[in-house]
């Protein structure tokens, strides 16, 4: 659900189209193309514009620029940037300030791209030590922590360069996306819920 001119709006991914409701109404504000099958992650938003994406069977991302989409937006100028390669599957991209982070498939293969152009920071990463990822990327404190199927946590620092700052491996595993909360990081795996949190007294 996204804000919009003083209303909100509903997006919905899926194979054949992507819609915009107004909330109050449930009217069609807007449709574009649709995604691939399985429309799994979800939409991210910020400056107005909305990020779809998906790929099973398939590659695609659309940016749309709120402002202006109405009615059929498909091929129009709505479409702010769009890419038809290396898009997730499962994962949710993690838009993050000035960039926005995308797994390929469900793979830890990762590409960050300028939010606004589509331009890429860098592309096809693969991350040493998680291979597969079905969690999504979350963001805090200048840092971005990939949490892979095999145990392992890739924390990489925020910014238009690839830079490993720490792999942290528990014995379990991840499909869950992890959660942030104040100060706190929580990981649901297959057999545990850990918190991660500073020690409060090494902060003394």
């Amino acid at each position: 659900m996204v804000e919009h001119d003083g209303r909100a709006q509903v997006v919905t991914p899926a194979m054949n189209h992507v819609y915009g409701y107004d909330l109050d109404t449930g009217e069609t504000v807007w449709r574009s193309r649709g995604t691939t099958m399985n429309a799994i992650p979800s939409p991210v938003h910020a400056g107005g514009i909305v990020y779809v994406t998906s790929g099973y069977r398939g590659n695609n991302l659309q940016a749309i620029r709120l402002a202006d989409a109405r009615g059929d937006i498909a091929g129009t100028g709505a479409i702010v940037w769009q890419l038809d390669r290396d898009t997730p599957y499962v994962p949710s991209p993690l838009l993050y300030d000035d960039a926005l982070y995308l797994l390929k498939s469900n793979d830890g293969i990762l590409s960050v791209f300028d939010p606004l152009t589509g331009e890429p920071h860098y592309a096809l990463q693969r991350l040493a030590g998680v291979p597969n990822v079905f969690a999504s990327p979350v963001g805090a404190a200048g840092r971005v922590y990939i949490a892979g199927r095999d145990g392992a946590t890739l924390v990489i620092r925020h910014g238009r360069r690839y830079e490993v700052l720490a792999a942290n491996t528990l014995d379990d595993g991840f499909d869950a996306s992890p959660a942030l909360v104040d100060r706190e990081l929580y990981l649901r795996g297959h057999r545990h819920l850990y918190k991660i949190a500073e020690d409060p007294e090494s902060a003394r």
